[in-house]
């Protein structure tokens, strides 16, 4: 089977020379220096207001969730059409059971995270075994049935009049929520990358890159398939939890396809199969979308027109995103420090 290479950044360290301060600069030094901005934007204005301070914990949302949807569609090759639905499943059971039988925010959460996880699972076991587009599209069809549901089963939904979450903290304040947020983006990429550094990589990179080889090479697609599709629904339906506690009403808009497309956007602009990709893009994008709904409310659309032109650029231009920036940026710095071989 045929595997990446991989970054410059993981390569040996030489023990002589500039190499080293090369390494430190482009390494995980630097994505702990990004994530201690992120814990700090809530202190530097004009981030530290209440309105900013809501873009901020949606930004990170989105970001999360590109995680998580990236860990299919550039692992394995297949595109969840039916993600947000995932995502609204585990908002309507971590609700359902906070009023309902009064389960505490955070286990329900979780519960949520299991609900979302059980049905990728049985929906990957249905579908996964398809080829090609079809998996997505029969994906995009489960998607749609939970929407039906929804909407329609009103004496346990309320259909569009919606669902009141109870909150997720005794708070108004939004910076806590911001905080908790990150801390999921956090656990959802390191969970996640600590998968794609195990030996399960090379299956989803084998399958996602000529799926008949990897099974003519004995690798159990199916079985590969479903494992990665669980594990991104059930991380979909723990934010979804999330959504729901945050934003305190929860209605069946939330499994629409526009909101699977905004984050698939996410993740490609960001550079699909990186992870850290889509989470770095989703907070420039979104700031961008809730700056066009706040000042351009006569032109309703108008993101997912950006969204459009961003992608045509970045498939003609940079198919691998910001993520392929980044790298450019990064062997262009390992040359000029005079790292060997970059």
């Amino acid at each position: 089977m045929t595997v990446t290479e991989p970054l410059v950044a993981d390569q040996p360290r030489p023990v002589l020379g500039r190499a080293p301060l090369a390494r430190r600069l482009t390494g995980w030094p630097l994505r702990l220096a990004l994530l201690g901005l992120l814990l700090a934007l809530p202190y530097i204005p004009p981030f530290n207001r209440e309105d900013l301070l809501r873009w901020l914990i949606g930004a990170a949302l989105i970001a999360a969730q590109a995680v998580a949807f990236d860990f299919t569609a550039g692992y394995i090759n297949i595109v969840n059409f039916g993600f947000a639905a995932f995502v609204g499943l585990g908002g309507y059971t971590s609700t359902l059971l906070a009023v309902r039988l009064g389960v505490n925010p955070w286990l329900g959460m979780l519960a949520g995270a299991a609900a979302a996880a059980l049905v990728g699972f049985l929906t990957g076991a249905l579908t996964l075994r398809l080829r090609g587009i079809f998996a997505a599209v029969m994906a995009w069809f489960v998607g749609l049935a939970l929407l039906g549901l929804t909407r329609n089963l009103t004496d346990l939904t309320r259909g569009a009049l919606g669902l009141n979450a109870p909150p997720l903290l005794a708070t108004a304040d939004n910076r806590p929520y911001y905080y908790v947020i990150v801390g999921m983006l956090v656990v959802t990429y390191l969970v996640l990358w600590w998968v794609i550094r195990s030996h399960i990589w090379l299956a989803f990179r084998a399958i996602g890159q000529n799926a008949e080889a990897s099974r003519a090479s004995g690798v159990d697609i199916t079985r590969y398939r479903v494992i990665n599709f669980t594990l991104s629904c059930a991380f979909a339906g723990w934010l979804g939890g999330f959504y729901a506690h945050y934003y305190g009403i929860l209605t069946p808009d939330v499994m629409q396809t526009s909101h699977t497309v905004e984050v698939l956007a996410v993740a490609y602009i960001g550079g699909r199969g990186s992870l850290w990709g889509g989470a770095l893009a989703a907070f420039p994008l979104i700031f961008l979308v809730e700056w066009m709904r706040t000042n351009l409310s006569g032109l309703p659309g108008l993101h997912l027109v950006i969204y459009g032109l961003l992608l045509i650029v970045v498939m003609i231009y940079y198919p691998g995103g910001l993520a392929e920036l980044f790298r450019r940026a990064q062997r262009w710095l390992l040359r000029r420090l005079g790292e060997p071989g970059a």
